[in-house]
């Protein structure tokens, strides 16, 4: 096994497609096949399934990418620290659930750097797709909220990822509307009021559990309902057709503007139901690179604002 052979992997990997993957590592489609084939062969697994549409990884190739992604990230450091001249530009990733103030924590640690010495990506996720990149190291944190309703779930599934929960702050639910819906000046909102509206949920995939939800009450049986799969789209919907979510309250105006609005809401069946605990994962026993620490106390400067 060769570290170019890793390089290959986490490339395929990562652009999903042999013929990318090739683009960008300047080689042949064919010597990129062939290096596959033969680290395949040596360590005694298949890596990747390939069809028409790309390839995916199997579930052995999940766990080897893991470490091969670790264990590359280790040499790309000593090749900064140690190559003299090198142009190795250092890698901070975070995937976080659809959360304004995730962002904005990442962009006051993005003011920071002499952007021409970093390789940085956020990515807004689906709730799987955050735990996924953290546990193969594709993001060093993950956000995302636990509550009584998926606690039990989301723990058993983080504990098979190898990954941590770091709690930072606990809040009441909240909906969140724009500033010209019928409901924006109500003290606080109840889903009887709410009945008339709108329900807006993000898109977590055709097979995914209820415990995956971005929102709080994803059992309830909603007259009306419309899935999104980005923050943009959420926002246009509320402004549209009086839409609604039920979110954790914690808004960043720097980015989503003044135009919304985070009604406290109240739920019939207690307040207990209302808590959401808003936290970060890492991989078990991790420790922090120096960005992932800026960013953390990013994260708990902002929050310990709001």
């Amino acid at each position: 096994m060769t570290l170019i052979q890793l390089k290959y992997i986490l490339t395929i990997a990562e652009t999903k497609s042999l013929n990318k993957a090739a683009e960008q590592l300047y080689v042949s489609q064919p010597s990129l096949t062939n290096a596959l084939k033969e680290l395949e062969k040596e360590i005694g697994i298949t890596i990747f399934f390939r069809s028409g549409r790309g390839v995916t990884l199997t579930n052995d190739g999940v766990e080897f990418l893991t470490y091969a992604r670790e264990f590359y990230h280790e040499y790309e450091q000593l090749l900064h620290r140690y190559t003299e001249g090198s142009s190795y530009k250092k890698k901070f990733a975070v995937s976080t659930q659809h959360y304004s103030f995730a962002v904005k924590a990442f962009v006051d640690v993005a003011k920071t750097l002499d952007m021409s010495q970093y390789e940085l990506a956020i990515r807004e996720t689906k709730t799987a797709e955050v735990i996924m990149d953290v546990s193969t190291m594709k993001s060093e944190i993950g956000v995302l909220y636990l509550s009584d309703f998926n606690r039990k779930s989301m723990e058993k599934l983080l504990n098979s990822a190898n990954l941590e929960f770091h709690p930072l702050i606990e809040c009441d639910a909240y909906v969140y509307l724009w500033k010209g819906h019928p409901l924006a000046e109500e003290a606080c909102i109840t889903m009887k009021q709410l009945e008339n509206y709108p329900c807006l949920a993000f898109e977590q995939g055709d097979n995914s559990s209820f415990y995956l939800s971005e929102e709080l009450l994803p059992t309830n049986e909603y007259s009306q309902i419309i899935h999104a799969n980005d923050r943009a789209t959420m926002l246009n919907l509320m402004v549209g057709l009086n839409g609604y979510t039920l979110c954790s309250g914690l808004i960043c105006e720097d980015l989503n503007g003044n135009d919304y609005r985070a009604v406290p809401f109240k739920n019939s069946e207690g307040p207990e139901e209302n808590k959401m605990e808003v936290g970060y994962v890492t991989r078990k026993n991790l420790i922090l690179s120096k960005l992932g620490e800026m960013y953390v106390n990013a994260l708990k400067e902002y929050l310990k604002t709001e």
